[in-house]
């Protein structure tokens, strides 16, 4: 009888890939997923810990699945990504039902753990950090599989140490991995059907940084242009104090590349800039700005937003919504601070109550909402260029794709134009998608 696991995954990106890096390990074991943790024999939590409470949330979870435990005391549970490494031993000394954690540099021990507490019922955890060597040794990577898009690593960790941000505390020290590789594992995508790739990292624009011959971001993304086969190409995420002049002009000579930049401001305040250790101004991210709208006109920027740090005061508040209103972001990932453990701000003053906190999440929410609203309902009755990547949520004969910006566009069409570009015309907007009409080419 095939054995089945449960797999549920938090946070960004570096999540997402370290997830399917689970899937591929647990299949070559004899798993295969499932849908319903109560028919596992295996759940996992791929956790993380960059937002509120994230903790908290992760043993909340963990309490769904006891019942289930006690029906069927072979089940083995367990949790990984940010929170176990942040948390390690004290999350089996806290759930005596949890049986296996593994943290951010551990994901390929998994197999072995999990065999481990199926032959000898005991209880595991692996969140020691691993050496550079070897490290660059076990970049996460897939040569194919399904689908049009895919994440690809190109470098791990971070040593920027923002004072909000647990990052560098459970994903440890930036390194990058060696082009050729990247390369190797977009040629062989490319060659699977993958058209789209997004280069991901916690600061994609350092890539390559104090390593001896390395390229720099610029140039692996021009080598990455180059490969037969790939289509379109995203990165994530920027740090505004390393977006250099030549990795901006790349947005005016890569065709290939889209024309989206996530670049997190996090506020609008020198001050608060300088009290969460960012690295820059407020004069140099608009002059990032400007360069980025100078070089390609129709660029479209998101950000993330932070309101509440310790210290905020309505002045560096009002600085913010300024900002947003100068730059016009098509969408903003806006969050109340919260203090994480280990880090810079979680040992400065907060003076500001939790209802002023809140008010201000509301003003900044309303003008971004009003913004975002007005730039995506501008594209109504444009014809924009669509990578098809499947068949949309929506049902019926709709496929799903996204523009050169990022945004899910939904559309009617056959399945034959999964994987290529298509001209769509956008009818309608809403919150988080767009719908249109497949244009006939002659």
């Amino acid at each position: 009888m095939t054995k089945q696991f449960y797999l549920e995954t938090f946070g960004c990106q570096m999540n997402v890939v370290d997830s399917e890096r689970i899937v591929d390990l647990l299949t070559g074991i004899g798993y295969q997923p499932t849908a319903k943790p109560d028919e596992a024999d295996l759940v996992l939590l791929n956790t993380c810990s960059v937002r509120d409470k994230a903790e908290r949330k992760v043993y909340g979870h963990l309490g769904r699945f006891k019942p289930i435990k006690d029906n069927n005391p072979d089940l083995i549970i367990g949790v990984g990504g940010c929170v176990a490494q942040q948390e390690g031993e004290k999350l089996l000394a806290k759930v005596p039902y949890l049986d296996l954690v593994f943290g951010t540099h551990n994901v390929h021990k998994l197999a072995e753990m999990v065999q481990e507490v199926e032959t000898n019922r005991v209880r595991c955890h692996q969140t020691g950090f691993l050496d550079r060597d070897t490290r660059l040794q076990l970049f996460p990577q897939r040569s194919g599989g399904a689908g049009v898009t895919r994440f690809v690593t190109v470098m791990q960790g971070c040593d920027n140490f923002c004072s909000y941000c647990v990052v560098p505390h459970v994903r440890g020290r930036e390194i990058s991995r060696p082009s050729d590789d990247v390369l190797a594992e977009v040629t062989a995508l490319a060659a699977s059907g993958v058209r789209e790739v997004t280069l991901i990292g916690q600061n994609v624009n350092s890539y390559g940084a104090g390593e001896a011959d390395a390229r720099k971001f610029a140039d692996l993304l021009e080598a990455v242009a180059a490969v037969d086969g790939i289509e379109r190409i995203r990165f994530t995420t920027s740090h505004p104090k390393d977006i250099s002049d030549v990795l901006i002009d790349t947005f005016g000579r890569l065709d290939k590349l889209s024309h989206h930049i996530h670049l997190p401001v996090q506020c609008g305040s020198d001050r608060i800039l300088r009290l969460m250790n960012r690295g820059y101004s407020r004069a140099h991210y608009l002059d990032r700005i400007e360069r980025l709208r100078a070089v390609c006109p129709d660029i479209r920027f998101t950000t993330d937003i932070i309101v509440g740090f310790p210290g905020e005061t309505e002045d560096d508040f009002a600085a913010t919504l300024d900002l947003v209103k100068t730059v016009r972001y098509a969408d903003a990932f806006t969050f109340l601070y919260s203090s994480r453990p280990g880090t810079a701000a979680a040992q400065m003053e907060d003076d500001q109550t939790a209802a002023v906190k809140q008010e201000r999440f509301d003003r900044l929410l309303q003008v971004q909402q009003a913004i975002s609203s007005e730039i995506w309902a501008g594209d109504t009755g444009s014809i924009l260029p669509v990578l098809a990547e499947g068949i949309s949520r929506q049902g019926g004969d709709q496929l799903f794709g996204r523009s050169t910006w990022n945004r899910i566009v939904n559309f009617s069409g056959g399945p034959e134009l999964v994987g290529r570009i298509v001209p769509v015309k956008i009818t309608r907007n809403y919150r988080n998608s767009q719908l249109g009409t497949l244009q006939t080419t002659n």
